[in-house]
């Protein structure tokens, strides 16, 4: 059974990566984006009609609520990468090495009290990495990161070189001075030199590692949790660590661990494409922000079915990498993850025709840039399809017509006498898609906020410049010059909260919340009871 180990370890990850980042019932929170609340946010006013807020408590409370399941979706993610990077060809063969180097010529207790100390450094080791990531970019930077264009255009570019690692086309090294003063220092014996070869081990699998962690801080800095980064890397570590402890308490099973070999470079290949499935997201965060329309949902899908579609002939060995040795016969594992990626590939073939594919639809563009659609939406009747504006910027959720600027929204509801629902949503907002997709698509849901409220939807995160006679300056100087930060500022201003999806509704006579705002709420009963709670106490 440790001998199929390392291909466990590769399925365990990819189960759980695929698990944490479609699960339906527990919020998705690497798409909840954060905008920045300025400093001047409790007295500022903006040049919009005026909004009564929520008490502060309200506002509080769904930002304390947010940062948890944040932090929780970072730990599982680095805790997989540490899984994962355990079974790479630069730390795999060092296991039998380093813990034989803590058993041999010493009693078992101090040899265990030493690799316990040296899985110990290196959580300390990267946990620092991750604290340092937070302390240069600061608090505000690291919210900012999630709906910066040119931040994702470089985390785009960063994972596609990370891909290219993996699938061999080059290594990440560190330079080499760096690693003979660790090695050096680690001769000294003791704890200070357990400490060092702690040390050692972390730059000399860099290669290996960096591309998982690199990854794993582009995730943790753009959720917005200030310590998202310290809690990816801890996880990472922990993870990393166990083994080492474990093998030295019981160096039996050193015995049964599979020799290293061609497996080990397939675990990276599989990685390395999975890295570049996973860059594509950021691409379309920025083509969706500045409005290029190059990359819509049946480009996005094409390219996932063609990485995911490669995968699944490179697992069955029909494909093979130049620096890859020949496979002979299918383990029961290798199998297994072959399974996944052929059924995984198939899944999304429907979606190239309007299939929903809920369970990534989060990831994927939104539905209204499907250009060939032939599933039956919604049917918009709350109000006639016109001319509206900012109309040609934004894509309308399928099945929906809502206004995308404040002023005209609140205008048209005081006509018609309904409330109104502002959705404060975003390009980059993972939890807005998957809302839209998996909650708003019920046919009830629907039902209501097309015929009962009058929806309006502001994007935080767009970077379309405004009209030169909207643009404003703030009572403390900043300048708003894009719809964005228009929008961002509206609701850091009046509703004291800074996530997305933020849905506030309102009396159009009073312009105040009929009831407390709510963040993204999976369950389609308790998002109906909701909306039904505005128009009973309306």
């Amino acid at each position: 059974m440790i001998r199929k180990l390392p291909f466990l370890l590769l399925l365990i990850f990819l189960l759980g990566y695929v698990t944490v980042a479609s699960a339906q019932e527990v919020p998705d929170t690497s798409g909840l984006v954060f905008t920045t609340i300025d400093e001047d946010a409790a007295i500022d006013t903006i040049a919009a009609p005026e909004i009564g807020a929520p008490s502060k408590a309200v506002a509080a409370k769904a930002e304390v609520v947010a940062q948890p399941k944040s932090l929780v979706s970072i730990f599982i993610l680095g805790f997989l990468g540490g899984l994962a990077a355990l079974i790479m060809p630069c730390i795999f063969p060092m296991l039998p090495m380093t813990v034989s180097f803590f058993t041999k010529g010493a009693e078992k207790g101090k040899g265990v009290g030493k690799a316990v100390l040296y899985g110990a450094s290196i959580i300390v080791i990267y946990v620092v990495l991750g604290l340092l990531v937070t302390i240069i970019f600061g608090s505000d930077a690291l919210n900012d990161l999630s709906t910066n264009g040119v931040f994702n255009f470089l985390f785009f570019l960063l994972l596609v070189v990370f891909a290219a690692s993996f699938l061999g086309a080059f290594e990440l090294t560190l330079p080499s001075s760096w690693v003979n003063k660790m090695d050096q220092k680690s001769d000294k014996g003791g704890l200070l030199g357990v400490f060092f070869m702690a040390a050692t081990l972390a730059l000399v699998s860099f290669s290996c590692t960096g591309p998982i962690i690199g990854t794993l801080l582009v995730e943790a800095a753009t959720t917005g949790a200030l310590l998202g980064p310290a809690v990816g890397m801890f996880a990472f570590a922990f993870a990393l660590a166990i083994p080492f402890a474990l093998f030295a308490m019981f160096p039996s099973w050193m015995s049964a661990l599979p020799k290293s070999g061609g497996w080990l470079n397939s675990v990276k290949v599989v990685l390395g494409l999975l890295e570049l499935a996973f860059a594509l997201k950021f691409l379309s965060n920025v083509d969706l922000a500045y409005h290029w329309n190059l990359f819509d949902r049946e480009i996005f899908l094409v390219l996932w079915i063609a990485i995911f579609g490669l995968m699944s002939l490179y697992l069955i060995g029909k494909v093979r990498f130049s620096h890859d040795s020949e496979l002979t016969h299918l383990s029961v594992p290798r199998t297994m993850l072959a399974i996944i990626a052929i059924a995984f590939t198939i899944y999304l073939i429907p979606g190239l025709w309007g299939a929903p594919l809920r369970s990534v639809s989060a990831f994927l563009p939104p539905m209204s840039t499907q250009d060939f659609d032939l599933t039956a939406g919604i049917s918009s009747t709350s109000h006639a399809s016109s001319a509206r504006k900012y109309g040609e910027l934004f894509e309308k959720p399928k099945g929906f017509d809502p206004f995308f600027d404040y002023d005209e929204g609140m205008a048209y509801a005081k006509k018609v006498g309904k409330p109104v629902m502002i959705d404060f949503t975003g390009h980059a907002c993972v939890n807005c898609r998957k809302m839209e997709a998996n909650v708003w698509t019920n046919a009830a849901v629907g039902k209501v906020i097309n015929e009962d409220y009058v929806l309006i939807q502001l994007y935080v995160d767009d970077k379309t410049d405004l009209d030169p006679k909207e643009v404003f300056v703030t009572p403390k100087g900043k300048q708003i010059t894009t719809i964005g930060k228009k929008w961002s500022y509206l609701q850091t201003t009046k509703f004291m909260a800074n996530s997305q999806p933020y849905y506030v509704l309102l009396d159009p006579a009073t312009e105040t919340p009929i009831v407390a705002p709510r963040g993204a709420d999976y369950d389609i009963a308790s998002y109906l009871d909701y909306l039904k709670s505005g128009l009973v106490e309306k």
